[in-house]
């Protein structure tokens, strides 16, 4: 995903957030999209940064999510209602030769109900080179804003996609009145159209939906009780969590900030990055240090290969539950198109629960979360089944949280007041099937040569809430003879031959 940051007037700024789309060939059709994929691509808008900034000074503080583009979906009715019905308040975006942008603002539903649908808030605008301020028409009293019908949207003096044409009908004085030739410069032929969706930004929540205290003296007593872990089992040294999400989900990233924040100084210990493919190819286990010369944190972080939509791209579900249940060894190579096989190198055979996953944390970009396909939440929905027929609880991470936000870029405090990442946390609870308790929002560090006290708040409640989980992962195992496992002791991790762990003990068979 492509994001621009447009500026305007008051030192406001939004978000412009392009779409995702799916294709079977490399060339856009009106006629693939929907059917099953191989390529991906990043839809964008033509809109320039100028104009951005126009458009954006009329709408306010919001991000605008492009829905639509005709000139790869169709200049049709039926392609912009199987793409904008039911998306709440939206832009249209239409562009001419003669060099106008221009369109429609409502904050109701396109549903074909086949009547006029009148909207206080609508109004038609135009943006054209010559003038440093966009024209705003406000509609006409007492009249519908446009007709919700199975055409092209109709708003009375403006009805675009005419006929399913690259074109629009000017009717200057039906709901809104206006010159033909500010609007448009009476250039009726369409060269593009678009339609965003339009999500405020500016509400804050008048109290926080969780309360964080964010004060030094809570840093410090959030290291103190992650530095004195113990786990419930005394056979079982530190608590072991396993990092899942989508290529740039920013799982490296995310281990590295909770790394650095124990450091007291950046570290970059896993490799992280913004390339398409994954970054991890590795299993990788990671060993958190309290101080450059300290002890090691009772807590084992695990990377692995980023989960992508094809089956023959990114994690293997069966190489997960192999993770799952402690048979895969550190720096194991994954080959996505040959699971892990038991006589392969990098299996154990004998795991105890010294190796298995105690706690799966599932890691989202927040900038991404409408731009998750049904292939990778069908995905997450295999996953989730693994996973909870072992019993492991789960965590999600919406990572990139003041990205994805401008009032929590301007202060992070404000995560928990931000109207719009409540939205998304909800989005993600809905979507993916996780309680919204379950759900952490988090910003690792990125560009930073410095720590943030409040920054390491976020970091180090999330791991908190890790642990916590881990107990209860702990609390739920079933041992026989508590006696006998505890001759386990010496085989912590290691890749000697050891016994087994019972099998009435379900996440390991």
């Amino acid at each position: 995903m492509t994001t621009l940051l447009a500026f305007f007037s008051r030192g406001e700024y939004a978000l412009l957030e392009n779409s995702t789309i799916t294709s079977n060939h490399s060339s856009a059709s009106s006629g693939v999209f929907g059917q099953s994929a191989s390529v991906m691509s990043v839809v964008t808008s033509s809109l320039s940064i100028d104009q951005q900034k126009k458009l954006l000074s009329v709408l306010g503080h919001v991000r605008l999510h492009l829905l639509y583009k005709a000139s790869v979906h169709g200049f049709t009715a039926a392609a912009f209602h199987n793409r904008c019905d039911k998306q709440g308040p939206t832009v249209i975006v239409a562009y001419n030769a003669a060099g106008f942008v221009f369109g429609a603002y409502t904050s109701k539903d396109y549903t074909q109900s086949g009547e006029g649908v009148r909207d206080e808030e609508a109004f038609l605008y135009s943006i054209s080179a010559g003038e440093d301020k966009p024209l705003r028409v406000a509609g006409i009293s007492g009249q519908s804003a446009f007709t919700d019908g199975a055409t092209g949207p109709n708003y009375g003096a403006l009805v675009f996609l005419h006929e399913d044409k690259p074109e629009i009908q000017s009717n200057p004085g039906t709901s809104f009145t206006f010159q033909a030739a500010a609007m448009h410069g009476e250039d009726l032929a369409l060269t593009e159209f678009e339609v965003f969706r339009v999500e405020g930004l500016g509400d804050v929540l008048a109290k926080p939906w969780r309360n964080v205290q964010w004060t030094a003296e809570r840093k410090q007593q959030l290291m103190k009780v992650i530095q004195s872990y113990k786990p419930d089992i005394k056979t079982v040294h530190e608590a072991r969590v396993l990092l899942v999400g989508p290529v740039g989900a920013g799982k490296s990233s995310f281990f590295n900030s909770i790394n650095s924040a124990f450091r007291g100084n950046m570290t970059c210990q896993a490799i992280a990055g913004t390339a398409g493919k994954s970054v991890t190819t590795q299993f990788r286990t990671y060993t958190i240090k309290a101080g450059k010369r300290g002890g090691a944190v009772p807590l084992i972080l695990c990377d692995t290969m980023g989960l992508e939509e094809n089956a023959d791209a990114g994690l293997d579900i069966e190489d997960l539950v192999n993770i799952y249940k402690g048979h895969i060894k550190d720096r194991y190579q994954f080959s996505p198109s040959t699971p892990l096989q038991v006589d392969a190198p990098g299996f154990r055979k004998q795991a105890t629960l010294n190796d298995s996953i105690h706690c799966v944390v599932y890691v989202i970009d927040t900038c991404k979360v409408s731009l998750l396909t049904q292939k990778m939440l069908d995905k997450f929905a295999g996953i989730r089944k693994k996973t909870n027929q072992l019993g492991i609880p789960q965590i999600l991470l919406m990572t990139k949280v003041d990205e994805a936000c401008p009032l929590v870029a301007e202060d992070l405090k404000n995560v928990y007041r931000s109207v719009y990442i409540q939205r998304k946390a909800r989005e993600l609870s809905e979507s993916l099937g996780i309680p919204l308790s379950c759900v952490l929002p988090v910003k690792s560090y990125s560009e930073e040569l410095e720590l943030d006290q409040d920054t390491d708040i976020l970091l180090l409640t999330a791991v908190e809430q890790m642990l916590n989980y881990a107990d209860s992962f702990f609390e739920n195992q079933v041992i026989e003879d508590q006696e006998g496992i505890e001759q386990l002791d010496l085989y912590r991790s290691n890749d000697l031959t050891r016994p087994v762990l019972s099998e009435q003990t379900k996440h390991i068979v």
